[in-house]
């Protein structure tokens, strides 16, 4: 019985290093990268990153400003999601700054591509173009002729939508036919120091950033922005997908295809100096016969990882919220916290209601884990006797124990099993609350405004700590040796220390989780006294 608590409480500590580790991994580099930061050659990624003449898109979701040199996305911003809490500054998703770029480029390749040896140079009637009130979308059209052929180029933003469409309407009046390929491709910098230093994108250290596609063999692939610029070179034909530069509660991604194409090519590669990593998306070579026209076009979504949104938008994009490999257990755990967040309309008490609803469905094993503890305890005094009896015989020891089992119909794992099960939900939801960006910003009561991020008074680590030290009370321990007994009560404190990390919305599910479980242990520890039963400690016999 002591092995397997020790062995319970082993496991549980493995699991909160392991988050606490993944949790704290890449501050030990921050400074190093800042360092690198130092030394770039500001005037070479000027030069690489120069900007000509630039227009605006403006929706309630969406500020867009677009290069009219190949018509690429620069910039883009959220207006309707703060990059601060209490601050108005927009969240500021793709830019390109001396120190990081980050942009959404597209353009059309091939035999005939205008964009094979130089960017093409669009002209726009207006410098800023902006949704009014009562429309439901905005149109900018950017313009460039060359060789007796029109290519309009259309960027097109509806209301209260994160996707931003793209079009290029091609008009061929010369004699000859044309063979193009439309492609949109994610360029950004590797080295995330400038985004660390000035608090962008909400940066998490541990949550994932780099890139990831889609194909018709493949649900969802991932690879780091430094693999793709060092060996991950993709060419991956498929008839629909989409690629995607993601990172802490946000992506961008380039999704493929229209009735004009026939099937895509998933590439990557490397630009600016090996500083930037590419992956993009192209059609297959579409022919535009001499004297007709043709309408090429894709789809950009620019936004926060909002599932049900992004699930209408192309298949398997919701997967970029990226749960890990408990995904098949983070995804219904999600979708019913949503659905009582759309009942209760705070995420703080739906955490607290998802919490009861999960200790109570593993009520039967929690009960069914201290009858054997109980049951176990009964035993103590027969163990003790098999072990007396035999001690100079281990192998007739385990025999006579593993019969006594038998005999009492006692699982000496019986009392394991509820919390081996318990740790893949722990960690399934850790994933939950940390990628699900409705938490972002989102306030519980009083001082927890962002259940997203750590408490900043600690308050519920601390409750948390008090709770698990009477959670402790409550659960004597056969625990003698005096070592292993101070390492299990200096569990509380060690466990509120690595709390104090986590986000405030896992804190409290850990926390309401362990005042249910007093509760439960309330009444289960009655009802098994009424059955003869206790966990109390068993006196045994001396001879």
């Amino acid at each position: 019985m002591e092995q397997q608590r020790n062995l319970i409480f082993i496991l549980l500590l493995c699991a909160a290093m392991f988050l606490f580790w993944d949790w704290n991994s890449d501050k030990a580099n921050e400074q190093r990268a800042l360092e690198q930061a130092a030394t770039m050659q500001n005037d070479q990624i000027n030069n690489q990153s120069a900007v000509g003449k630039v227009v605006k898109l403006v929706s309630d979701n969406l500020e867009l400003t677009i290069n009219l040199k190949g018509g690429d996305i620069i910039d883009a911003k959220l207006p309707k999601i703060k990059q601060e809490q209490d601050k108005d500054d927009p969240f500021h998703l793709l830019m390109t700054e001396p120190q990081f770029l980050y942009q959404a480029q597209s353009g059309l390749a091939g035999r005939d591509g205008i964009d094979n040896l130089e960017r093409p140079e669009f002209t726009a009637d207006a410098e800023e173009y902006v949704l009014k009130d009562g429309e439901n979308s905005v149109c900018a059209k950017l313009t460039f002729e060359k060789d007796g052929v029109t290519y309009v180029k259309t960027y097109t933003l509806d209301r209260d939508s994160y996707v931003v469409k793209v079009s290029y309407d091609i008009a061929n009046t010369s004699d000859k036919d044309l063979s193009l390929c439309m492609y949109g491709q994610l360029k950004q910098f590797a080295d995330d120091s400038y985004l660390q230093k000035n608090a962008s994108f909400g940066m998490v250290a541990s949550a994932y950033r780099g890139t990831a596609y889609s194909t018709d063999e493949a649900r969802y692939e991932k690879a780091t922005l430094d693999s793709i610029i060092d060996d991950k070179k993709y060419n991956l034909s498929t008839k629909e997908g989409w690629v995607a530069m993601i990172q802490h509660y946000f992506v961008s991604a380039w999704i493929g295809g229209n009735e004009n194409t026939q099937g895509h090519v998933i590439y990557s590669g490397a630009a600016e100096n090996n500083q930037a990593a590419i992956i993009g998306i192209r059609t297959n070579p579409t022919t535009v016969k001499a004297g007709q026209d043709t309408t090429l076009s894709a789809k950009l979504w620019v936004g926060p990882k909002n599932q049900d949104a992004m699930s209408t938008v192309a298949k398997n994009l919701d997967l970029t919220v990226d749960y890990g490999w408990l995904w098949f257990i983070s995804i219904p755990l999600f979708k019913i916290l949503n659905f009582i967040h759309s009942i209760v309309g705070n995420w703080g008490f739906a955490i607290i209601v998802l919490t009861l609803i999960v200790r109570g469905v593993m009520f039967p094993l929690t009960k069914a884990q201290y009858t054997s503890m109980a049951k176990m305890r009964l035993l103590q005094p027969k163990l003790m006797e098999i072990k007396e009896k035999f001690k100079d015989d281990r192998s007739k020891i385990g025999a006579e124990t593993m019969k006594l089992y038998k005999e009492e119909k006692v699982n000496p794992l019986g009392g394991c099993l509820p919390l081996i099960i318990q740790m893949p939900i722990f960690i399934a939801l850790y994933w939950t609350l940390m990628e699900s960006t409705e938490l972002r910003q989102s306030s519980f009561i009083l001082w927890i405004t962002d259940l997203s991020v750590k408490d900043p008074f600690f308050v519920l680590p601390i409750l948390y700590g008090i709770s698990m030290f009477f959670l402790q009370k409550m659960s004597p321990t056969p625990i003698t040796d005096p070592i292993q007994r101070k390492v299990f009560m200096a569990m509380p404190f060690i466990f509120t220390f690595m709390f104090c990390t986590f986000p405030a919305g896992l804190t409290l599910y850990w926390l309401v989780s362990n005042c249910f479980t007093i509760f439960q242990q309330f009444i289960i520890f009655r009802s098994l006294e009424k059955r003869g039963l206790s966990l109390k400690k068993t006196a045994v016999k001396k001879n």
